[in-house]
């Protein structure tokens, strides 16, 4: 009968041990994990049309994240995925990413649209997407070293209306050319 009851009292304290264990939350690091299919390791975007999230600023993750839950952002699949967290996690995850080193892309530009888009960039774009579009300016997400496919296909979306553009980004955009806008992507 003590075998029994040695038996019973260790299935016991595994299972308390286990509920303790899975009453733990995850930490910001473990929910950026499922990030990581598609925005890559840290946020470090290995894919030509996913953005980095690694080094935008925590503003800027959680407006877009909160706009894909209410689907005023449109998204293939963020507006679900958005929808399954909490705002605490959104903070969380969001505050992550903004912590980890600003991820550097190796991609062939043209060198002649790069240097007509920094002339652009500083008197149309320099007051939300700062240090060269490094950072961006409370909830504007920074657009250094992002993948060209990506800024192309979200820009198309801005132009064609799919997604709302800023109103200030729409001032300075609205006049420009496409070579221009096509430059400003460049840089």
């Amino acid at each position: 009968m003590t075998i029994k009851w040695k038996g019973w009292a260790l299935a016991t304290g595994v299972l308390a041990i286990s509920a303790v264990a899975h009453a733990v939350p995850p930490t910001p690091a473990m929910l950026s994990n499922a990030c990581a299919g598609c925005h890559g390791t840290n946020g470090g975007s290995a894919g030509l049309t996913m953005p980095s999230l690694a080094g935008q600023s925590k503003e800027a993750i959680e407006t877009a994240m909160k706009k894909f839950k209410t689907g005023e952002r449109p998204g293939s699949i963020m507006g679900r995925i958005a929808k399954g967290y909490d705002e605490g996690q959104v903070t969380a995850i969001a505050e992550f990413f903004s912590k980890q080193k600003l991820h550097v892309t190796k991609q062939a530009l043209d060198k002649a649209k790069i240097a007509r888009g920094a002339k652009l960039q500083d008197g149309n774009c320099g007051r939300c997407h700062i240090e060269d579009g490094r950072e961006g300016k409370d909830d504007t997400p920074a657009m250094a070293s992002q993948w060209l496919p990506y800024m192309q296909m979200q820009m198309a979306d801005y132009l064609s209306g799919a997604r709302k553009m800023p109103e200030k980004m729409k001032e300075k955009v609205d006049p420009m050319s496409k070579e221009d806008i096509e430059a400003l992507l460049h840089f």
